[in-house]
């Protein structure tokens, strides 16, 4: 092989150099927004159009204890008159139609505790421009909440006991097996908005007792928070919630940081259900599922989305 002497090697560094730099304003750095959720049971409590709600006659609530949660879809828009789907769509989480319609395909859902970095997007997804609004599509929820049970065998009834809910809220969700906390149930079909399921957490004594207990609210009953409806509704039978950034988010297409958008939903008394003992308790029934009080609304009750760069 021929070597090259030091004149030809000094020459070919200097080509190199001159290459690189001239191709340095070429290299471009990829940052990412990060994307995580907090729940906040302090937030004001809202209904479908954004303003203070108020609790029906007849019906009970409770704040319970959320633990994990699943986003289906993300989209940020310029203002309040930008079209669902027309701004950055961001995220779409997985589909399938092995149900036989299209839906959500919850075995292939990223579903994480709050305070964590749940997903993390390529910033230059997101076009530049100044954005005022978030959408999203919260497509799974899990939770405790405090019940009374009656009928249990040998038991009878139980009282203020604790127990976890898996709650369904988009559109559709294609479910095989689910699995709450220590048991599992086959689903193997779709379930519209609305559907739970319910696992009671009996410990000792009673441990041997434990189900799981499935329901479905009443169609359109969810509660969408949708502060700009007016001017930009979202489709019927979805979860998604829309919230205004506390200051406009604004991309110039020139960031060096990352971008994290930290998403808090209100927990307020969104479970909800129709009291028909007044007792202010859910009461469910182990023997008659018709005994059980109906849950009507498992709406999260807003949303706060707020960003801010870092290194």
């Amino acid at each position: 092989m021929a070597m090259l002497n030091k004149s030809a090697l000094s020459i070919l560094s200097v080509t190199i150099l001159c290459v690189c730099l001239s191709c340095n304003k070429d290299v471009r750095t990829f940052n990412d927004m990060h994307f995580s959720f907090v729940f906040d049971a302090t937030q004001p409590r809202l209904d479908n159009l954004g303003n203070l709600s108020e609790i029906a006659a007849g019906h009970a609530t409770q704040t319970p204890l959320f633990s994990l949660l699943s986003i289906h879809y993300i989209e940020v828009a310029s203002d309040e008159f930008t079209p669902f789907k027309d701004g950055s769509v961001l995220y779409m989480a997985p589909e399938t139609v092995e149900g036989g319609e299209g839906a959500i395909d919850f075995d292939s859902s990223l579903v994480a505790a709050p305070n964590t970095d749940y997903l993390k997007i390529n910033l230059e997804r997101l076009q530049p421009g100044t954005y005022k609004y978030i959408r999203v599509s919260v497509a799974f929820q899990q939770y405790t909440v405090q019940y009374d049970i009656n009928n249990l065998p040998v038991v009878g009834a139980l009282t203020d006991e604790t127990g976890n809910i898996a709650s369904f809220l988009g559109y559709r969700t294609f479910i095989r097996d689910l699995t709450i906390q220590n048991l599992t149930t086959s689903i193997n079909q779709n379930k519209l908005q609305g559907f739970w399921g319910f696992e009671t957490l009996f410990t000792d004594d009673w441990a041997a007792y434990n189900e799981i207990y499935t329901g479905q609210s009443p169609l359109g009953a969810t509660t969408v928070v949708n502060p700009i409806d007016a001017t930009s509704p979202v489709p019927e039978g979805s979860c998604v919630i829309t919230g205004a950034f506390t200051t406009p988010l604004v991309i110039t297409g020139d960031e060096t940081e990352e971008l994290y958008i930290t998403l808090s939903f209100s927990t307020n008394e969104s479970f909800e259900w129709l009291d028909t003992n007044m007792n202010g308790k859910w009461d469910i029934d182990a023997l008659n599922a018709a005994n059980t009080e109906q849950v009507v609304d498992m709406g999260l009750r807003g949303l706060v989305p707020n960003w801010e760069w870092k290194e």
